[in-house]
């Protein structure tokens, strides 16, 4: 495989140079080392490439690689090739690439050999360790990687500082970043950079603290930089507080070397457009126009949400064509915002159309938008559409949300469809679906409220708790309904013992007709004796309007001549 001397120095060249990349590939891949240690094979095959080593290939070759031993057997061979012609030596950036290729396979310790027999160790090596560790939710090596650093730079570790700081804030473990924070305030051997004060503004304002967020922020010892200023933005716009947000915005405008960017100005305007400000948050695109910062797609997305929100679809619509001419192809998240405000203003047709016309544009919806339309097709009444999309979904490897089904559910048994609901039900778990309690209630206290249904109800409810969903006091007044409907006043009277034993309070509507049932059954002294139980065992909130119903079945049964 004897190949050519070129020059790798012009850009034309790249073609090329990643054609010798894809060579040394298929030499390593044939040699196929398999552990760290790979001494026993003979990197003879690769002398061919020597005369072609610089940095820039170096670096290609390890990120070309999936096997990370094939990339270190390359990194070591490099390091002292034969013949070496241009007497080539690796440098600090190739140290880099190869570092972070072993991290990301958490080969940590073979990483960590490779730096200390170079001699290579330092803080910032050390911070990539931090946060490789960090990034596994393996804090105590993080730590322990930030005590070896100390040592390694005499305590002047800023990267490491830096990348623990960072760690721990992603992790939420804001406490602890912050005695790490103080730590490095109190020791004279390192002095805090922006990195340092932005990733502590940043920890607070995730979770809500903004005030300590600004407490940081005001006392910094260096100068903020315009992502300083960005994360205190958006710390005051997440808590809806514009008022501050903006005065954080025009203290970045007096700032000697700063300007807004387009972050800034995103910022603000979603911040807006979220409280539902859309004037105000279009007056801030307009400056931000005309202060030459371009609007990228997350400033329209923003608007066009903002604006569906408010129901103004026709004027996102318009704002999409803007993006669109001015270089901005829009995403799922753009047609989604419209989707939702079609739905929202009660344009169920058009809805559908644009979500077939999303599919048109070869988009991939996930189960959000099929959820909307599901939800679209049963307010225009077509259960079946609704079924229909449920199954295209499952044919696309979408699991739709129960809520989805839920919908559809409500809309068979208004619609007096129980046969399909019941069946829907079933079908269910084979569609990427796993019912709920809102599932088995909308369908089991339809039936009830159905003549005949019973049978259906009690194999649901079997199924229903062999599935972990217990029954509440809304379901067990349904029952009880149910079966008084029924004529079958044992089955309601059991169901009204199993609520009294959980204490649960029938509702008025299913008390009446269980008095009303045990009356017309000539057992009125019987309903007596189980009002009494429910008052001495439930907690009744209106134990009078029970009282008033009672009394009423009773006078009406006692006027038809009952005893």
């Amino acid at each position: 495989m004897a190949l050519s001397t070129k020059t790798l120095s012009s850009p034309t060249q790249f073609p090329y140079f990643t054609s010798l990349a894809t060579a040394i590939t298929s030499c390593l891949q044939s040699l196929n080392p398999r552990t760290p240690d790979s001494s026993r094979i003979n990197p003879a095959p690769l002398n061919q490439f020597s005369q072609f080593l610089n940095s820039q290939l170096v670096i290609e070759v390890i990120n070309k690689q999936i096997n990370p031993y094939h990339a270190l057997f390359f990194f070591n061979w490099a390091s002292n090739p034969h013949p070496n012609p241009n007497y080539y030596t690796h440098c600090q950036q190739c140290y880099v690439a190869i570092t972070d290729f072993l991290l990301s396979h958490s080969l940590f310790s073979v990483a960590s050999s490779l730096l200390e027999k170079s001699n290579k160790l330092s803080d910032f090596m050390a911070s990539k360790f931090i946060t490789a560790y960090g990034n596994r939710g393996h804090i105590k090596g993080s730590i322990f990687w930030l005590h070896k650093a100390k040592t390694i730079a005499d305590g002047n570790c800023l990267f490491s500082y830096n990348a623990i700081l960072n760690v721990l804030v992603k992790g939420n473990r804001i406490s602890l970043a912050q005695s790490f924070f103080d730590e490095m305030v109190n020791d004279a051997a390192v002095k805090q950079d922006v990195s340092t004060y932005s990733i502590m503004i940043k920890g607070y304002c995730k979770i809500g603290m903004i005030e300590n967020a600004r407490k940081v922020f005001d006392e910094m010892s260096c100068e903020p930089n315009v992502g300083s200023y960005n994360i205190m933005i958006n710390g005051y716009c997440k808590k809806g507080d514009m008022e501050k947000a903006i005065g954080i915005f025009y203290r970045l405008m007096g700032s000697r070397y700063y300007l807004p960017d387009t972050v800034t100005f995103t910022t603000l305007i979603d911040g807006y457009c979220k409280k539902g400000e859309i004037d105000k948050a279009m007056k801030w695109m307009d400056e931000m126009k005309l202060r030459c910062c371009k609007p990228n797609l997350i400033t329209y997305n923003a608007m066009i949400y903002g604006l569906c929100m408010r129901g103004n679809v026709d004027k996102a619509k318009k704002l999409m064509t803007e993006m669109r001419l001015n270089g901005l192809k829009e995403n799922l998240a753009s047609h989604m915002s419209i989707l939702r405000g079609l739905s929202q203003t009660g344009k169920s047709g058009e809805a559908v159309n644009y979500f077939k016309e999303m599919i048109g544009k070869g988009m991939k919806p996930g189960a959000k938008a099929y959820g909307i339309v599901v939800t679209e097709y049963c307010k225009m009444r077509i259960p079946s559409k609704a079924i229909s999309l449920l199954k295209e979904m499952q044919a696309e490897g979408i699991n739709p949300y129960v809520a989805s089904f839920n919908v559809v559910f409500r809309t068979l048994v208004e619609f007096g469809e129980l046969d399909m609901a019941i069946l829907l039900l079933k079908q269910m778990p084979g569609m990427g679906g796993k019912p709920n309690y809102v599932s088995y209630s909308i369908v089991i206290c339809g039936l009830c409220r159905a003549r005949g249904r019973m049978q259906d109800v009690e194999k649901l409810l079997k199924d229903m708790l062999r599935n972990g969903i217990g029954i509440d006091g809304t379901m067990y007044s349904s029952l009880v309904m149910g079966y008084c409907e029924d004529g079958n006043e044992q089955m309601a009277k059991q169901a009204f013992y199993e609520m009294i034993d959980k204490n649960y309070v029938i509702r008025l509507d299913s008390f009446t007709i269980f008095v009303k049932q045990f009356c017309e059954k000539g057992k009125a002294v019987e309903a007596e004796k189980i009002f009494k139980e429910m008052c001495e065992r439930c907690s009744v909130v209106d134990a009078e309007s029970y009282s008033r119903i009672l009394d009423d079945q009773l006078v009406k049964h006692m006027a038809k001549g009952g005893e």
